[in-house]
Formats: C-alpha cells, sequence, structure tokens
C-alpha cells in the first residue's frame, strides 16, 4: 500500500473551514505554515490547498462547496485523512472487496491526483490517492 518517495508525506490530514481563506491566513501567519498551492472554486472558495510545515502537510478545503469530501464530511466532524498510496484502482478494489463504504469511486481530480474516499466502521472519512506534492526541506 506505500506509496511516495524522495521526502514526500504519505498521510494528509484534511481539513473544512467556514472560511478557508482565513483559516490559511491563520495557519500561514500565525502558526508558520507555508503555502504550497491553492485552488479556488468559480465563486472564490477554496477547493483544495496545501500547507507544509517541516516535512508535514495539510490539505485545506471549504465548507458548503457542495463536493464529494464536503458533503461526506457533514455529519463526521471537520477532519479527514488522506493517504497516498501507488495503485488507487487496485486500493479501491481491495476496499470494495472487504465490503468498505465507498463515498467516491476513483477519479482524476484537476489538482493531478486520482483518489477515492470511503468511511470507515466509527464514520471517519478516508481518501486515497496518488497525489503527493514534493514540499522541499
Amino acid at each position: 500500500m506505500t506509496g511516495t518517495s524522495g521526502g514526500r508525506p504519505s498521510i494528509y490530514p484534511t481539513l473544512l473551514y467556514a472560511d478557508a481563506k482565513a483559516a490559511i491566513r491563520q495557519l500561514t501567519e500565525v502558526f508558520g505554515f507555508m503555502e504550497l498551492s491553492v485552488y479556488e472554486g468559480e465563486d472564490g472558495s477554496v477547493v483544495h490547498a496545501e500547507l507544509v510545515q517541516g516535512n508535514g502537510a495539510v490539505m485545506v478545503g471549504s465548507k458548503g462547496s457542495g463536493g464529494v469530501f464536503d458533503v461526506a464530511m457533514k455529519d463526521a466532524g471537520t477532519t479527514g485523512v488522506y493517504v497516498v498510496v501507488d495503485d488507487v484502482d487496485a486500493h479501491h478494489r481491495r476496499a470494495v472487496d472487504h465490503g468498505a463504504e465507498i463515498l467516491m469511486p476513483p477519479t482524476d481530480q484537476d489538482y493531478g491526483s486520482r483518489d477515492y474516499m470511503a468511511r470507515d466502521v466509527e464514520g471517519n472519512v478516508w481518501s486515497f490517492g496518488t497525489y503527493a506534492p514534493e514540499i522541499g526541506g
């Protein structure tokens, strides 16, 4: 199941905020994160952002976007986990074979990932995909 090489994290906490732009400002200005990338929707909401701190990273987005992750997280709290895997389709097949609740099948994303989303037995949302940004050092 391993994925990534060359200093790329393989697990990313994912956070949704009512005001993702304000959260990004706080995380960068107050807590010292570095903005790696921010992708905005046509309405100016943050669809996907990556912030780095040391050799780790978090992914951030806007609540209320109506995207698959936003809908999946509606009753699950504010965080989820993104895990990098080498072969998304094989990983997805294994999850399906084991009866996992699939929230989104393998999908190619605009920001360069192929990923899918599932819910665990306690309702937590897990995303598995190929996207592992190089965060430098």
